[in-house]
C-alpha cells in the first residue's frame, strides 16, 4: 500500500486520559445516584462520543438532569487534566519521528481536545489538524470523521492508516476503506483488548508505542515492495 496519511485517535493512544476520565465521570455519576465504578465506566463509555455517553446515562442508568451531571464532571476532569495528564509512554517521541502527514480524529468534543491534548507539546505535532466528531454528522463507528480527514488532506482513503484503541475506531476505519491498526495500552485493565480489536477488523495490533513503531515499519516495508 501507499501511505499518504496517518490518522491517530487521541484518548488512549496519544494521551493517557482514559483513567482520569473514567475516575472523574464515575464520581459525577455516583453523586447523581448511579451505582457504577470507575472500571465499569471505562468499559461502558470509553471510545464513545459525548452524545452516546449521554444516551447511555439516560437510557441505561436512568439519570435525569444530565446537563448538571456533565457540568459537575467537567468541573472535575479539566482541572485534573491540567494537574496530571501525560502523553502515552513513548508516543511523543514516535510521533515526532514520523515523516508522514498526520492528523487526529477523535470522538471527544473540540472543547475537550483543546483542554486535554492542547495542554501537551504533542498538540503542536498535529495542529491545526486536530479533528473532533463535532465536525461531522455521525461519530465513530461511522466512517464520516475518517472521510473528513482524507478530504482535508486531499488523499485517497485507501492510502490512509488509522491508529485507534477502540472497536468503534477500527470499525469506522474499515467502513471508510482505510487500514486500521489497533493500539493497546500496556496498562489497560480490560481483558483481551488485542482480540477485541482484531475481531473489529484491525489489520495489525500493537501494544505500546514500541510495538506501534514496529507495526508502522512493517507497513513501510510493504509500501517499498
Amino acid at each position: 500500500m501507499q501511505i499518504d496519511l496517518l490518522i491517530f485517535d487521541c484518548d488512549g493512544v496519544l494521551i493517557n486520559s482514559e483513567p482520569i476520565a473514567s475516575r472523574t465521570l464515575a464520581k459525577a455519576l455516583q453523586n447523581a445516584g448511579a451505582s457504577i465504578t470507575a472500571e465499569e465506566v471505562l468499559i461502558r463509555f470509553t471510545g464513545n462520543s459525548p452524545d452516546v455517553i449521554r444516551r447511555i446515562c439516560a437510557d441505561e442508568l436512568g439519570l435525569e438532569n444530565l446537563d448538571a451531571v456533565f457540568e459537575a464532571w467537567h468541573l472535575d476532569i479539566y482541572p485534573e487534566f491540567a494537574r496530571s495528564l501525560e502523553p502515552m509512554a513513548g508516543m511523543e517521541e514516535l510521533v515526532r519521528s514520523l515523516s508522514y502527514k498526520k492528523c487526529v480524529a477523535s470522538n471527544s468534543s473540540t472543547d475537550r481536545l483543546s483542554k486535554s491534548l492542547g495542554l501537551l507539546d504533542l498538540w503542536h505535532a498535529f495542529a491545526p489538524s486536530v479533528f473532533s466528531s463535532d465536525r461531522v454528522a455521525r461519530p465513530k463507528p461511522a466512517p464520516d470523521l475518517f472521510h473528513f480527514c482524507a478530504k482535508a488532506f486531499a488523499v485517497d482513503p485507501k492510502n490512509c492508516v488509522v491508529i485507534d484503541d477502540s472497536s468503534h475506531g477500527i470499525t469506522g476505519a474499515r467502513a471508510a476503506g482505510m487500514v486500521p491498526i489497533g493500539f493497546v495500552d500496556p496498562a489497560d485493565p480490560r481483558p483481551d483488548r488485542a482480540q477485541v480489536l482484531k475481531e473489529a477488523g484491525a489489520a495489525l495490533v500493537a501494544t505500546g508505542a514500541g510495538e506501534l513503531e514496529k507495526a508502522l515499519a512493517r507497513l513501510e516495508a510493504l509500501q517499498a515492495v
